[in-house]
């Protein structure tokens, strides 16, 4: 039989040892929701947003748009390798605050974009999603709200330019 000496030591190394497990386990994790793309990277593994635009509001205004995102300058060489494009799996979302009220996809380039707003002059932001890329990106200006507007159109898009998220 053993002592209760060494029971006690045992307990204690079997405890550092399931400690140890149990740090090395909860420093391998990440959180679900946090986006595991490299920051140094314009390609990333955010999946296809989950954006539902309100279209509760009377207000509405229609904008058709070009996404130019200029990664030349900070990432060329992924650029370069990658090939980057917009495609029919786009998608572009206005916002008003955080209430998403407009989505489109592509359509040969263009993004044709139906927003509803609670009122006028209101500032809203856009947001693009890439499929190529899987990330996201949003236009540097914000666009202020009025209803029946028509912002851009096939002739002469309206071309925000746009950063990394």
């Amino acid at each position: 039989m053993k002592s209760i000496a060494s029971q006690v030591l045992n307990y204690r190394n079997f405890s550092k040892l399931i400690l140890c497990a149990l740090l090395l386990f909860a420093a391998g994790c990440k959180d679900k929701n946090e986006p595991t793309s490299d920051p140094q990277s314009i390609v990333g593994d955010l999946p296809v947003p989950a954006w539902t635009p309100a279209m509760e509001y009377d207000m509405t205004s229609s904008m058709t748009l070009i996404v130019k995102v200029d990664l030349s300058i900070t990432y060329p060489e992924q650029v370069a390798s990658i090939g980057w494009n917009t495609s029919p799996n786009d998608l572009l979302a206005a916002f008003d605050g955080t209430n998403c009220i407009g989505i489109a996809n592509c359509q040969d380039g263009l993004f044709f974009l139906y927003v509803t707003a609670p009122k006028d002059g209101n500032q809203l932001t856009l947001t693009y999603y890439s499929a190529q890329l899987k990330n996201l990106f949003d236009a540097e200006q914000t666009i202020s709200f009025h209803n029946d507007a028509i912002i851009g159109s096939v002739a002469a898009p309206f071309t925000p330019k746009f950063t990394k998220h």
